[in-house]
């Protein structure tokens, strides 16, 4: 929470933020956060205390919350998510808990398009259409992909198409390396590759995609 330089001792930017009134501070990703992090927002985040203590030993001194700051905190939560932690729950008792719905290809594609106005917008409804069909598979009682892919994803390719990209290749960059390659034909990877290739408009007539597979994933 201090910065030390060869000259002197200044506070970090998250103390400077605490003691602005009125100041909105946000907590990125807490669930990729360390628990001793968590350990010293225990006393920030309780509105019965508001202080920060610099130094863990006694007699240390502290910093007082000012009035009116809000932390408001985004946090990744469930098996999916392998590079978070179980979340504190007495941390995650000092919230008031949003749960957030993944976005429906709708909600995607108005995303995309108001993000990237200049990008053709059948491509970006393409996306959205690709980004629909992972996330509804990977929910299938017989699902053949882990996980679908998310916004952050979307965003990145949409970028990449932005800059003139192709949909397949900046599919290669964005989705692919995401899923598992192991299995050849059956691996989580080629059925992805089959879901995006149907909406490539690139004249590709790989072989290497089975087309009733992908009309059955597309199909929904």
């Amino acid at each position: 929470m201090v910065t030390f330089t060869s000259r002197s001792l200044s506070e970090s930017v998250f103390v400077k933020a605490i003691q602005t009134p009125n100041a909105v501070i946000l907590l990125d990703e807490l669930s990729r956060a360390h628990p001793d992090a968590w350990n010293i927002l225990m006393t920030v985040l309780d509105y019965g205390q508001r202080y920060l203590r610099l130094d863990e030993q006694d007699g240390q001194a502290t910093v007082k919350v000012a009035e009116n700051v809000t932390f408001v905190a985004t946090a990744n939560i469930g098996n999916e998510y392998t590079s978070t932690r179980v979340m504190d729950k007495a941390l995650m008792d000092r919230f008031t808990i949003v749960e957030m719905d993944v976005l429906n290809e709708e909600e995607e594609y108005e995303l995309l398009t108001y993000m990237f106005p200049h990008v053709d917008n059948s491509v970006l409804a393409n996306v959205s259409k690709i980004a629909s069909l992972t996330r509804t598979e990977s929910k299938s009682d017989t699902a053949r992909i882990g996980s679908g892919i998310s916004t952050r994803t979307t965003v990145e390719l949409s970028g990449l198409l932005y800059d003139g990209f192709s949909l397949q290749e900046a599919s290669e960059v964005s989705i692919y390396p995401q899923y598992d390659d192991a299995g050849g034909v059956d691996s989580e990877r080629t059925f992805v590759k089959q879901i995006v290739q149907k909406f490539c408009d690139d004249g590709s007539t790989d072989d290497l995609f089975n087309e009733e597979e992908v009309q059955e994933a597309t199909a929904a």
